[in-house]
């Protein structure tokens, strides 16, 4: 496979998840700021959605107040933000396009409808009521493409960049949305455990489509230690840190058996893969969730650069 053709598939598949995961923070964003803001409500709640879509210093260059319309918008419509909702499926239709005949015409029509409806939208919120539909349409449309592009792509070099591509982006997303939690979000004079505590893991938890699994796996009440494994060490949480890496290392895998040559990527893969699976939850609280999850997100970038640097130049 051509560079070009792997590199657009590759961010054809990071677009999208990070349209998906947009989505869903700020819907988990208005929960947090529906609580008064001597409980970390309000604006502290869309300062942390800014920050955990790495926006803060792009949207204080607007010069516009951190308030719930200001941030939605900028979040989901604004042309101006390459990390949009709507930037991103305008960048992953492009891509799209660009290699239309590596996908199939279900995944193509998924993605140019996902499009062609978001520009209905326009690029300004009109009112809080329009938010809600729109979000909902989000989330629809690239579920949409994942089960056209499951049910109908061969299983081959460009359905293997796509997906390494959406997992890189999903380790990313989760652990950065872990990380602003404790830096950002917690009040200094609020208890670790604390009622408003519990309230923002279970927040977290209904961002990533977790609390469901949360109960099934633990049957207790919310507790950050076990958020942070169900969210990090759990193999059976798709949007675990560990499941995106066994994802990942199975894509490059594939990738190298058959090109029939391994690389950088693949070591520093395999490395992040064996240092995740070699934590317990009681290690990786006494060594610190936040330099854990800091360093992560380093090596994260690493192995998107070592990727891109083996297979899109």
């Amino acid at each position: 496979m051509l560079s070009r053709t792997a590199s657009a598939l590759y961010w054809m598949g990071r677009y999208l998840e990070r349209a998906d995961f947009t989505a869903r923070l700020i819907e988990a964003t208005q929960r947090l700021s529906a609580l008064p803001s001597t409980y970390g409500g309000a604006g502290n709640a869309w300062e942390s959605a800014l920050a955990t879509a790495w926006m803060t210093d792009a949207h204080a260059a607007r010069g516009l107040a951190v308030d719930e319309h200001n941030v939605t918008e900028f979040l989901t419509l604004a042309a101006d933000n390459p990390s949009s909702i709507r930037s991103c499926l305008e960048s992953a239709r492009n891509n799209a396009r660009s290699v239309r005949t590596a996908l199939t015409e279900e995944a193509w029509e998924a993605i140019n409808t996902a499009w062609l409806e978001i520009q209905k939208f326009g690029t300004h919120l009109d009112s809080r009521e329009a938010l809600g539909p729109l979000l909902d349409n989000v989330k629809g449309w690239v579920a949409a493409y994942d089960g056209a592009a499951n049910r109908t792509m061969l299983r081959g070099d460009a359905f293997w960049f796509v997906n390494l591509g959406a997992a890189i982006e999903r380790a990313d997303n989760t652990a950065r949305l872990l990380d602003v939690k404790y830096h950002l979000l917690l009040p200094r004079d609020e208890s670790v455990g604390g009622s408003l505590d519990y309230f923002q893991w279970t927040t977290i938890l209904r961002t990533v489509s977790a609390l469901t699994a949360y109960r099934w796996v633990y049957r207790d009440s919310v507790k950050p230690w076990l958020v942070a494994d169900l969210l990090i060490i759990n193999r059976q949480m798709p949007r675990s840190l560990a499941a995106c890496y066994d994802e990942i290392l199975r894509h490059l895998d594939l990738l190298a058996m058959a090109s029939g040559k391994r690389g950088p990527a693949h070591r520093h893969a395999a490395t992040c893969h064996a240092r995740l699976t070699s934590f317990t939850i009681d290690t990786l609280f006494t060594a610190g969730l936040h330099e854990f999850l800091e360093r992560f997100i380093v090596d994260n970038q690493r192995l998107g650069d070592a990727i891109a640097e083996q297979y899109l130049f």
